[in-house]
């Protein structure tokens, strides 16, 4: 089942990647702002996920993974039905709202992995997770680039309709997998305050060179996930189907770095070796992209490009959330989760803007540079930082069939 919803989750997500600048386009002046409105549309739409994250993820621990998973799919249908039916900016702001306010899917179920996991075997686990996250990412671009082919629109309420499946299969079929005695016994006030978890995140010694890598590494993967359809649009001339086969084949990279070479990888080079090479391979990548912005504006290399950037994010992204995960207890996974996802989400709220102002006025290639170099500094960061021992945490309880 938690295979079912990943990918899923992850193709409903993506469905409407090729899509987004083009929808956008039909309502704002002209092209040359498209970039800063696409970062205002997901800049907001981060703004409310970062604030109601803390919540979503200490609620999950309280009152378990399953009602996290089935809110966050319904609140998603809504927001994309919002966005497919569209009209004028403010219906796509509006509906960017609503999935925001109920974001909390990958969340939960990256948080019920870990609740089902031993300790010891959650990056490789993490790993196989990303893999199914990637097949799912393979198919999502791949079909939104052929439905728009017949219309725009139509990716997007293809999006909605997953989403409704995703809650409809979760509320049916989906076991809960945090037994009642592992449960938080009470959501305290300070976990629902986005600034307060992050804080007390950071405060924590085992987690702060992590997190703060983390941040290093999203935002410049941020940069590319919200802009690099404006700048296929822009520098090379593309098409939202051609961004779509592409964006599937950054799928399939994700299924072969994930699901068949982690476990390699990690066994050779153990998480930290795997981490680096993942980050310093996603540098490469942006590099790549920096290059196509200002200098060679060649589709060879843009494809290089995205695909180098996408094989060391599978690898450090996966190994980044299983170092996490052994840092914590079990009784704390949804806090992390929701902790991870504030930033992740402040990310979102800051990213895009900030990609969007930096490509519309100072050059198209400013993203890519300044991200280039915080991969750089997050490289150097997490080769001299210290992680938690997996056998420091709690062996999960084994998972019930029966749905609770």
């Amino acid at each position: 089942m938690l295979i079912v919803l990943t990918m899923l989750t992850t193709a409903g997500m993506t469905v409407v990647l090729p899509v987004l600048p083009f929808v956008v386009l039909r309502y704002v002046p002209d092209q040359g702002s498209l970039a800063l409105w696409v970062g205002i549309l997901e800049g907001v739409n981060g703004l409310c996920a970062f604030l109601v994250a803390p919540f979503l993820g200490a609620l999950s621990d309280r009152v378990g993974r399953r009602p996290i998973i089935i809110l966050a799919a319904f609140g998603a249908a809504l927001g994309y039905l919002l966005f497919g039916i569209g009209g004028a900016i403010w219906v796509l702001l509006l509906g960017r709202i609503i999935q925001g306010i109920t974001a909390g899917d990958l969340p939960a179920l990256f948080a019920y992995l870990a609740d089902i996991t031993p300790p010891d075997q959650r990056a490789r686990r993490f790993g196989l997770l990303g893999a199914l996250s990637g097949i799912g990412t393979m198919i999502g671009p791949a079909v939104g680039g052929l439905l728009a082919a017949v219309n725009v629109d139509f990716p997007v309420f293809v999006t909605a309709g997953i989403a409704a499946t995703i809650g409809v299969v979760s509320f049916f079929l989906l076991p809960e997998s945090l037994p009642a005695e592992r449960r938080a016994r009470a959501v305290k006030l300070d976990d629902l305050h986005p600034v307060r978890v992050l804080t007390g995140a950071f405060a924590r010694t085992e987690l702060r060179a992590l997190l703060i890598g983390i941040i290093l590494v999203t935002v410049p993967f941020s940069f590319f996930v919200n802009n690099f359809s404006v700048l296929a649009l822009d520098s090379i001339g593309w098409t939202a189907t051609k961004i779509g086969l592409l964006t599937a084949f950054v799928g399939i990279i994700d299924i072969v770095i994930q699901g068949a070479l982690l476990g390699f990888l990690l066994r050779r080079l153990g998480e930290r070796g795997v981490l680096i090479a993942g980050i310093v391979t996603q540098a490469t990548g942006i590099l790549a992209l920096a290059v196509v912005a200002s200098l060679l504006a060649q589709p060879w290399l843009f494809i290089v490009g995205t695909l180098v950037l996408a094989a060391g994010q599978g690898a450090a992204q996966a190994t980044m959330d299983g170092v996490a995960s052994n840092a914590v207890g079990p009784d704390e996974q949804g806090w992390l989760a929701g902790a991870i996802q504030s930033i992740t989400s402040g990310i979102g709220v800051v990213a895009p803007l900030l990609a969007g102002l930096l490509y519309s006025s100072v050059a198209h290639s400013a993203p890519y540079w300044l991200g280039f170099a915080m991969m750089a500094a997050a490289a150097l960061l997490l080769a001299r930082a210290r992680f938690a021992s997996p056998s420091t945490t709690t062996e999960p309880v084994p998972l019930e069939l029966s749905r609770s």
